[in-house]
Formats: C-alpha cells, structure tokens, sequence
C-alpha cells in the first residue's frame, strides 16, 4: 500500500462528511481510502495518448425541439378577464408603501 491515509485526514474527512467514526470505522476508512488512492495509481500507469477527451461515455445528441411559439399573443383576450387593466397590464392594488 503506497498511499497511507493519516489520522489527521481521516478525522477531517469525518468533520466535513459530519460523521462520528469509531476507531474501528477510522481505520477501515483509512484501509479503504488507500485502496481508492492505490488503484488510481495503477489506473495513472494507462497510456492513454491516443484516447481522445470525452464528458460521457455515450454519444449526447440535442432531443430539445425547437422553440416555436404556438399560441401567439392573445393579451386582449386575456385582459378581457382582468377586474382592472391599465397600460396593457393587471392593474393591481399596492401592496408595500
């Protein structure tokens, strides 16, 4: 194990996770994040010159449609029912002084 976790950041990893470990829990913590630390190492030994960057693994492609207005403007319609209109708008009683 190349990577040794120390006391110190594992006891800061369980303030900001807001954990309360066990000593028991402690040390698998450490095992377990020498472990992860371990196989990026073994992960960082990959040639990967020819590989090309990627966000996803999976092609994404665009599924939005197009944005069409499809009712168009029908303010006169909708003011119709407005108790009070001014300007084109609700008109509304004032609410802060």
């Amino acid at each position: 194990m190349a990577n040794i976790i120390s006391d110190e950041t594992i006891e800061y990893v369980g303030i900001l996770a807001k954990l309360e470990l066990s000593d028991e829990e402690k040390e698998q913590a450490k095992k377990d994040m020498g472990d992860m630390l371990d196989y990026i190492d073994k992960l960082n030994e990959l040639d990967t010159t020819s590989v090309e960057p990627m966000s996803h693994v999976f092609p994404l492609n665009n599924v939005f449609r197009e944005d069409v207005v499809v009712n168009g403007d029908d303010s006169e319609n909708i003011l119709k029912n407005a108790p009070e209109e001014k300007d084109g708008s609700f008109a509304v009683p004032k609410t802060v002084d």
